[in-house]
């Protein structure tokens, strides 16, 4: 469902992602790992096509993200660290405006808005205005827009930075009923982070990337066999360039 081909980007002479490639198959819920500086944000923004790599290619559903743009960005749903809310409107009236970009046919849409809300619990505050709501509901409001079309892939950037320890239970809890659900509800999730625990809490493989260059991809539950933690793979794997990162948006 997603293929990472070679993809590359340069900035000048600073190589913010260097040679990656990976895979993630129909229904796997993959963490995305890597120190602040990796290139984590960098690569998600490539496969989301929002920019463009230097070199190498990406895939969304068998769709190339650059030559066939329209058909990928339909079977993707992207949730980046910021997510794009505007403040001054209700959260109904903003997931039900992102259902209109994303093409959802109107004789649905109103059904696919409130599926989409009552799966990320926002039912309740479907009518209040997003600027007046918690950073956890303001992040609900994010995953709502990810999913309304129902895409079957999710791109999920840092989905719980800067909510706090009750926040970060219920969205974790959201995202892996998402990645869960049954048939067509089920959702390919690619889940970048630096928090160990959310992989831990979510993920079922692990790419890592470190200094713009994957460094392990593997089965979350190989990595940690006979007792092995995933602390001890991410210090010993981030620790092999010392040299800083010159990326500042990842």
């Amino acid at each position: 469902m997603i293929e990472a081909s070679h993809l590359s980007k340069r900035y000048g002479d600073v190589v913010a992602v260097d040679d990656v490639s990976f895979t993630v198959e129909r229904g796997e819920v993959v963490g995305f790992l890597g120190p602040n500086g990796a290139g984590k944000t960098t690569t998600m923004r490539m496969l989301t096509g929002f920019l463009p790599p230097t070199d190498g290619s990406a895939k969304i559903a068998g769709h190339d993200i650059f030559a066939e743009p329209l058909q990928a960005r339909r079977a993707v749903g992207y949730l980046p660290e910021a997510p794009p809310l505007y403040p001054e409107m209700t959260v109904f009236s903003y997931v039900d405006y992102v259902a209109r970009i994303k093409d959802v046919p109107r004789r649905e849409r109103k059904q696919k808005v409130e599926q989409a809300l009552e799966r990320c619990g926002l039912a309740d505050v479907a009518r209040r205005v997003i600027g007046t709501l918690s950073k956890g509901y303001r992040q609900r409001t994010g995953l709502a827009q990810a999913i309304v079309h129902e895409p079957p892939v999710l791109i999920l950037d840092e989905p719980t930075v800067g909510l706090d320890p009750i926040q970060i239970g219920e969205i974790r809890h959201l995202i892996a009923d998402l990645a869960s659900g049954g048939g067509d509800a089920r959702h390919t999730v690619i889940l970048s982070t630096h928090i160990l625990p959310e992989v831990e809490a979510i993920c079922r493989r692990v790419v890592m990337i470190n200094q713009g260059r994957k460094t392990v991809d593997a089965p979350l539950s190989e990595l940690t066999a006979g007792g092995h933690r995933l602390d001890e793979l991410f210090a010993r794997e981030t620790a092999r360039d010392t040299a800083p990162s010159e990326e500042a948006s990842a």
